[in-house]
């Protein structure tokens, strides 16, 4: 049954799919042609001076213990968002079994057949490359074929920061809890690489064969660079605007509302970037060094987490406050405001609030220590997030969890966790059995939606400016919920769900 409906999903979000496949390949091939290139230069460079051995291959079996999440958190700031730092991530981890087998293949020739070549009068030049390297060649290849199969899967995350890929699939099925989402991604990832590793196994036994080692190294050099180019025009597609979203069903119907609004109101072409890692901060950092264009965002969140601004009651004020701030250093405008407001409300299964009887958020305060509460990994970071509401209510939990955004209602079902900060517009809250505390301090502020676009784009394109003003007060939060529904619970295609509401609103045609 499980099988039936990720085929169904594959089949009925092919064109979801296919380019998500081609940019994990067009990716995976330039980590891959980068790393054998350095990773070939040096495994020949410490075999031939040796006593770099030890510092080069120390070095890189160091950086492969490092967490991949971490190095893509200690690169983002330097290098950004999107393919470049996906790309340079993947050849680090990539480095190590070039370099070894490399090294291994040429200093495990015996010395007889060296001696006898340098007895016929080799130079260092021809023995290296008539000698050593073909009679390593197997050994090479054996460490390329590792080195791919791990560069495609280890790709997975490169979606992370906003970079395509398979990975993009995987996130938005943990984010919607779409597990089809989830395996198609994961099936096709495996795919790949069991694929190439297919096709390098039988290439490595014709090379042992001696079959392929009269090729001609200019024929082998076109070879390669045709294969690239013709993966880079596939992957490589030219976009007018690229449109960003954060991890979350709501993140995913908002910014594919806007990626259909512009696209069937002009004929401007759109990239989207959904679920891009990093979450508010990471996008914000992108929009900055023009890697992203558009992004819909909130309020409170752009002004307590990024602009970390002690926060204003009057909205109106600090909406006017925060527009100004945004124009005048970042060059960049908030265009159209949806109508809704995503706030946080503290949760607790129906059975908890019974039991403690829970009405209002400070009723927590007493029995907090019996408690284990989770949230996803920003709301520890933010100036309004844990900390400030811990404090508000006097809260000391037996046990704080961090998890994905998508994942807090199921650990919430199934007892992991006892209480979290949900999103007001939530469409789980629609169909679980849950408790929504009462604010009773009003510590939680106001987040009202928007959307944030470049100035130069809006220069550029001064039709975007009639287009995103279309969505002006279109949704309020019981609408926003339903939509949410209708990803979450009904684990329907965002897309459609988006272009229905469009229909609806009467914001684009029904072309049916």
């Amino acid at each position: 049954m499980l099988g039936k409906k990720t085929l169904n999903v594959l089949i009925d979000e092919r064109d979801f799919f296919i380019p998500l496949v081609m940019e994990h390949i067009y990716i995976s091939s330039i980590a891959v042609m980068i790393s054998t290139m350095l990773g070939l230069g040096l495994g020949v460079f410490i075999s031939q001076y040796k006593y770099f051995k030890f510092p080069v291959l120390s070095l890189t079996n160091l950086i492969y213990t490092i967490p991949t999440i971490a190095m893509l958190g200690f690169l983002t700031p330097m290098t950004g968002v999107g393919n470049i730092t996906a790309i340079i991530v993947l050849v680090i981890y990539a480095l190590l079994p070039m370099v070894r087998n490399t090294y291994i293949g040429i200093t495990d020739i015996s010395n007889d057949i060296i001696e006898a070549a340098n007895a016929m009068g080799s130079t260092k030049f021809q023995l290296l490359t008539r000698i050593k390297l073909p009679l390593a060649l197997p050994v090479i290849l054996t460490g390329f074929r590792n080195m791919v199969v791990m560069t495609i899967s280890l790709a997975g995350i490169a979606s992370f920061i906003g970079a395509g890929g398979l990975g993009t699939a995987i996130y938005r099925g943990i984010s919607t809890n779409n597990v089809q989402v989830v395996l198609v991604g994961s099936i096709l990832i495996a795919l790949l690489a069991f694929i190439s590793d297919q096709i390098l196994i039988h290439f490595l036994k014709l090379v042992k064969l001696k079959k392929y080692l009269n090729l001609k190294i200019k024929s082998s050099i076109i070879t390669v660079f045709i294969i690239f180019i013709f993966i880079f025009n596939l992957a490589g597609k030219q976009y007018d605007i690229s449109i960003a979203s954060k991890l979350g069903s709501e993140q995913f119907i908002l910014s594919e509302i806007l990626t259909i609004l512009i696209e069937e109101n002009s004929d401007l072409k759109v990239k989207l970037y959904k679920g891009v890692g990093g979450s508010t901060a990471g996008i914000h950092e992108g929009m900055i060094k023009g890697q992203f264009d558009l992004y819909p965002e909130y309020t409170g969140t752009a002004w307590l987490y990024l602009l970390q601004k002690e926060y204003e009651p009057d909205h109106d004020k600090l909406q006017a406050q925060l527009e100004k701030i945004y124009n005048e250093e970042y060059g960049i405008e908030w265009i159209s405001y949806y109508g809704f407001n995503n706030s946080y409300a503290l949760t607790v299964r129906t059975e908890t609030a019974d039991k403690y009887n829970l009405q209002k958020s400070s009723d927590v305060t007493a029995i907090a220590d019996e408690l284990v509460f989770g949230a996803n990994y920003d709301y520890y970071e933010r100036d309004d997030g844990f900390n400030a509401m811990a404090d508000a209510y006097n809260l000391k939990f037996k046990k704080t969890i961090d998890m994905e955004i998508g994942l807090r209602y199921i650990a919430l079902e199934s007892k992991e966790i006892d209480i979290l900060p949900i999103f007001t517009t939530d469409g789980e809250v629609l169909d679980l059995d849950v408790k929504i505390l009462e604010d009773d301090k009003h510590f939680f502020k106001k987040y009202m939606a928007g959307n944030v676009i470049r100035k130069e784009i809006l220069m550029k394109h001064p039709e975007l400016r009639d287009i995103l003003g279309k969505l002006n007060n279109t949704m309020d939060n019981e609408e926003i919920s339903k939509l949410n529904y209708e990803v979450n619970i009904k684990k329907r295609i965002d897309r459609d769900v988006a272009r229905e509401w469009l229909i609806k609103k009467g914001l684009i045609e029904d072309k049916k």
